[in-house]
């Protein structure tokens, strides 16, 4: 019986195993293309054979030497700009709606929670007209503190994981601090977010994200402002029908660039981020 058992317990790990590559395969497959396509010596998006012909760094080089055209330094430190602004002022806003949908206790709580998921549905580039007229009407056009604004206006509807992570954390504690005398304010900035390291590098690090990804918002908010736009656009505009044959292997290149502070940071953080999920998923 135990020797059955053992054996059909191999064959589904080896099944397991044996799908696990294949998906592995699938999702690094793009990545890998991407890679060897940014070291390409030869022009245009097309090639007759799987490997380039001729090796090359020059698409890297040539990225942050020739910026007439495409000016992919400038465009890098615009985003890294909206970004880490975006990231402080989410974290900030979900980590305190989340710990008073947690601990507090009022009239409308679960409205308002419930509102926050029904709104948190819809996708939110359904709102993108309405939010450019609004931006052009308070001279906010074309400017990064309008993407700031948008990419931190709805953080607060992110509050599910940390809220339930903040669960977590014992009441008795806040409890305890405010007998002796602190005030909320000082029992969540003092006692629960230093606790609580999981949590907010797992809410910072999705509020870097986006901003960082994004590109629905910033093409339509900057349009034809050439110095105000973020990689994503930047990079786009290589690949438009008059740009493509000269410009693919450096857009290529700019894509690789671009994931490696994302990579640095997951590596650097990933047993905060999977903590964070895990405690925040736990109770709700």
């Amino acid at each position: 019986m135990k020797k059955s058992y053992k054996r059909s317990r191999k064959i589904t790990n080896g099944i397991i195993y044996i799908i696990l590559t294949v998906m592995a395969i699938f999702w690094l497959s793009p990545i890998v293309w991407l890679l060897i396509r940014s070291f390409q010596g030869e022009k245009g998006a097309w090639i007759t054979t799987l490997l380039p012909k001729q090796w090359t760094l020059s698409n890297y080089t040539r990225l942050f030497t020739q910026t007439d055209m495409f000016n992919y330094p400038l465009w890098f430190l615009n985003t890294f700009k909206i970004a880490v602004f975006t990231c402080i002022i989410s974290t900030l806003l979900i980590l305190m709606v989340s710990y008073c949908y947690s601990r507090l206790r009022f009239k409308s709580r679960k409205a308002f929670m419930n509102l926050g998921l029904v709104l948190g549905m819809f996708p939110g580039f359904m709102t993108m007209i309405a939010i450019y007229h609004i931006l052009k009407a308070f001279g906010l056009y074309q400017s990064h503190i309008s993407l700031i604004l948008v990419y931190s206006s709805g953080a607060c509807l992110a509050y599910f994981i940390p809220k339930g992570f903040f669960d977590m954390l014992p009441r008795s504690m806040d409890e305890a601090s405010i007998i002796d005398g602190a005030t909320r304010s000082q029992v969540f900035w003092k006692i629960i977010i230093p606790m609580s390291k999981p949590i907010v590098v797992y809410t910072a690090l999705t509020s870097f994200l986006a901003p960082w990804l994004d590109f629905i918002f910033a093409s339509i908010i900057m349009k034809d402002n050439y110095d105000k736009y973020t990689m994503a656009v930047g990079l786009f505009k290589m690949l438009e029908r008059e740009n493509l044959y000269e410009y693919f292997t450096r857009f290529c290149a700019g894509a690789v660039l671009v994931s490696i502070p994302i990579t640095i940071l997951f590596i650097c953080f990933q047993g905060y981020y999977v903590e964070g999920v895990a405690g925040g998923s736990t109770k709700g």
